[in-house]
């Protein structure tokens, strides 16, 4: 299934705190605190206190982004992985449904995961987050998404390759060089992804910022779950020098080797990912600029010198595409 691209119109325009409110007495839920918007720009997510002092979340989903069946599939996913006793959020259920809708919105509510920020340089941390993974995968690699979609090239590249190139912000003086840069980076990643692989349902967009800290790790925010390869819940999980992102690695593996195996083959594939989502996110932001939260929210974006420094950017990920993948440390 492809993304629905829009040009036309902004979706969220519709959406109330009387709207809200309403979809959330509709199911049984009374709000006795504000809403609090949380910072998500690809969806309107807000976080309140209920009559019984309980917590949630509820998020509306961006119109035309998922169809009601890829939205379940990332639903079922993570009650899959709760019920296995996994540190995840899941929706809530309401008369056996996760997937609501109100006013022309699908929404669904979260409980509060309370927690934490996952600190990056904290390997105790990183090793819970292996244990964690590990066991996703593991479970993950059981089926494929049947509505999701599969990372590849066309998502990641060719579709926002047409959105870019198209858009009127790039900057004239610098289009050609740009559009240059971001051809030559296409290329070379085309010439290193793999025409098969086995993928597995992930998690998809598995950032710090999507990892809480409680005691242990909490994985949150399935909204980019899709099926893909391992390592894509991984590399962005990796920071500093090369050395360092060896002994990450090394100790990230330690605990996810203890449930799932992972093909250390798929190494190969981390600056590949890293290309495929530089582009995707540029694209992405130009997809959404109608959305009066992205001009706020990316104003660099119309910057004189963006798109130079984007070109250099792409230069220089073309440089490490050509690069010796990272390694483990030998084991003795």
């Amino acid at each position: 299934m492809k993304e629905t691209v829009e040009h036309s119109s902004f979706h969220f325009s519709g959406i109330s705190p009387d709207l809200i409110l309403d979809a959330l007495m509709e199911v049984g839920i009374y709000p006795e605190s504000g809403l609090t918007e949380l910072n998500s720009y690809e969806n309107r997510v807000y976080q309140f206190q209920d009559e019984n002092r309980q917590r949630f979340v509820v998020k509306f989903y961006r119109p035309e982004r998922w169809n009601r069946s890829q939205i379940q599939e990332e639903h079922d996913f993570t009650l899959e992985l709760r019920d296995e006793d996994l540190s995840v959020a899941a929706p809530l259920e309401f008369a056996g449904q996760t997937v609501l809708e109100f006013g022309g919105f699908m929404f669904a509510v979260f409980p509060s995961i309370g927690g934490r920020q996952y600190e990056t340089d904290n390997l105790y941390q990183l090793e819970s987050v292996g244990h964690l993974l590990g066991r996703v995968h593991q479970i993950g690699k059981k089926r494929n998404f049947a509505f999701r979609p599969t990372m590849g090239v066309d998502e990641y590249l060719s579709q926002p390759r047409d959105i870019i190139v198209a858009s009127p912000l790039i900057t004239a003086r610098w289009k050609d060089k740009f559009i240059e840069s971001l051809d030559a980076l296409i290329a070379q990643v085309k010439l290193q992804w793999p025409n098969s692989h086995s993928f597995m349902r992930l998690q998809g967009d598995c950032h710090p910022g999507n990892i809480l800290w409680r005691d242990e790790a909490w994985l949150v925010d399935f909204d980019d779950a899709r099926n893909g390869p391992a390592v894509q819940d991984l590399w962005m999980l990796l920071n500093g020098s090369r050395q360092d992102q060896i002994m990450q690695l090394d100790t990230l593996l330690e605990t996810y080797n203890e449930f799932c195996d992972f093909d250390v083959k798929e190494l190969k594939l981390i600056e590949p990912l890293r290309a495929m989502r530089m582009v995707h996110y540029l694209g992405w932001i130009i997809r959404r600029w109608q959305d009066p939260a992205f001009p706020r929210a990316f104003s660099w974006l119309q910057a004189d010198d963006f798109w130079q420094k984007q070109s250099n950017e792409f230069v220089q990920q073309i440089a490490r595409l050509q690069e010796a993948p990272l390694q483990l440390t030998p084991q003795f």
